[in-house]
C-alpha cells in the first residue's frame, strides 16, 4: 500500500473544509455579528401596518441573517388579512418580508365607521385611512355583492373605479356608476362584463343616454332609460 502523497492529503483536506461549510455553515455564520438583522424591507404593504407585520416577526436582538427564517414567514402569516408571506436573506444584515395581502373591493359601516371588505364579503382589519382606500360603498357586507364587485376589479379595473354603490337586489347585484345602473348576476362572467361595457359604448358614440343596463340575459344586453340622440 503506497503511502498518501501531500497533493492527496491537501485534497482531502478541502474535501473535508468544504463539507464542514456546507453542512455546518449557517451554525457557524448564526455566530458571527457581521451578519446580525439590522434591517427589514417590506414588499407588498399597502393597507397592513409595517410596525404590526415587524413587531409580529418577533426578531430576537441577537438575530441572525442566518437564522431559520420559517417562523418569521408563519409569523407573518398569521395576521389577519395576509395571504401570503415569504422571508428572505439579503447580504449582509436586512431581512425582505414579501405579503400578499387581501383584496378589498368595498367599504361598509361598522360601529359608526366605515370598513374595508374583502372579496369573501367579510370585514377585513385594515384601515381605510392608512390604506387611502377610494372603493364603492355598501350598505353591509355581503358574500354575493362582494364577489361580483371582485369580478369587476379584476377583469375591468376602469369600470371598478367607476362604481358609487352596489346592492343586493333579488338575488342579483345592482351596480351605481353615479347615476346609471348595471344589473348583473352574481355567477357575471367576463364576456358578459365586456358586452355590457361595448353596450354603454355604442350608446355613447349614438349621443344617446340611457339608465340602466341590465346584463342578465344570455346573450343580450337589455337597456332602459333610452332617449333620442344628444
Amino acid at each position: 500500500m503506497k503511502p498518501w502523497t501531500r497533493p492527496a492529503l491537501m485534497g482531502l483536506a478541502l474535501l473535508a473544509a468544504g463539507s464542514a461549510v456546507w453542512f455546518g455553515g449557517p451554525v457557524l455564520l448564526r455566530q458571527v455579528g457581521f451578519f446580525k438583522v439590522r434591517r427589514v424591507e417590506l414588499v407588498g404593504v399597502t393597507a397592513a401596518t409595517p410596525a404590526e407585520i415587524v413587531a409580529a416577526m418577533r426578531i430576537p436582538p441577537r438575530g441572525n441573517l442566518f437564522d431559520d427564517l420559517d417562523p418569521y414567514a408563519a409569523r407573518v402569516l398569521a395576521i389577519p388579512g395576509i395571504r401570503t408571506a415569504e422571508v428572505h436573506r439579503r447580504l449582509p444584515g436586512t431581512l425582505v418580508v414579501t405579503v400578499t395581502e387581501a383584496r378589498a373591493v368595498a367599504l361598509a359601516p361598522r360601529n359608526g365607521r366605515l370598513r374595508m371588505v374583502g372579496r369573501n364579503g367579510k370585514f377585513l382589519p385594515f384601515d381605510p385611512a392608512v390604506a387611502a382606500a377610494d372603493l364603492p360603498v355598501i350598505d353591509e357586507p355581503d358574500a354575493t355583492v362582494a364577489r361580483v364587485l371582485g369580478r369587476l376589479q379584476e377583469i375591468d379595473p376602469e369600470l371598478f373605479s367607476r362604481v358609487v354603490t352596489a346592492t343586493a337586489e333579488r338575488g342579483d347585484v345592482v351596480v351605481d356608476l353615479g347615476g346609471r345602473r348595471l344589473w348583473l348576476r352574481p355567477d357575471v362572467t367576463a364576456e358578459v362584463i365586456r358586452a355590457v361595457m361595448a353596450a354603454e359604448q355604442v350608446l355613447g358614440r349614438q349621443g344617446r343616454a340611457w339608465s340602466e343596463l341590465d346584463g342578465r340575459f344570455a346573450g343580450q344586453v337589455v337597456v332602459r332609460g333610452r332617449g333620442r340622440p344628444g
